[in-house]
């Protein structure tokens, strides 16, 4: 009976062993990578060798990609980076926090929420600054129906919330 057991788990075991191998077979020296790669990788250039070799696949994967981009992605990924280094250490991660909170939802969810994003940046900036006063300006309680209705803000709607919010601050 136990050796029914092990057998079951054989398998499993035995591919775990081969991510093991396949995750050790990406390392490699300094020395392995090509001229461009070394380039894109230099602030790793002291501690390639001692990196486990998944990280330096990560790396070299990432690396690959951004000798793919075009120089205007180019430009556009080094303006989001010199605005993370910007933001203060809470900032950062109340973004990972957010960014795990996203990925941790359905692909259906994660794709309503692109829409959406997607259909406020396309708003006038008096638009955005409209719906940003009218969010800010609502109740709790209000913010919790809005969610659950699961629709996007009409900046076109009646602003009678807009209307409660100013009511309830000169209180």
């Amino acid at each position: 009976m136990k050796s029914k057991g092990l057998l079951l788990w054989l398998p499993v075991l035995m591919i775990l062993f081969m991510v093991f191998l396949c995750g050790e077979a990406f390392a490699g020296s300094w020395a392995q990578l090509s001229r461009e790669e070394q380039e894109i990788l230099k602030s790793f250039k002291g501690q390639w060798d001692g990196l486990p070799g998944d990280q330096q696949e990560f790396l070299r994967r990432k690396a690959e990609r951004w000798q793919r981009m075009t120089p205007k992605e180019r430009e556009e990924a080094e303006e989001r980076f010199r605005k993370w280094q910007q933001l203060s250490p809470e900032q950062r991660e109340i973004i990972r926090k957010r960014f795990q909170q996203f990925h941790s939802l359905s692909p259906e969810e994660q794709e309503r929420i692109r829409r959406e994003s997607k259909r406020f940046q396309g708003l006038s900036p008096e638009q955005r600054r409209e719906l940003h006063e009218r969010w800010h300006n609502m109740t709790d309680e209000e913010r919790r129906e809005f969610r659950s209705k699961g629709r996007p803000m009409n900046p076109d709607q009646p602003r009678e919330n807009l209307r409660k919010g100013r009511e309830r601050m000169r209180r």
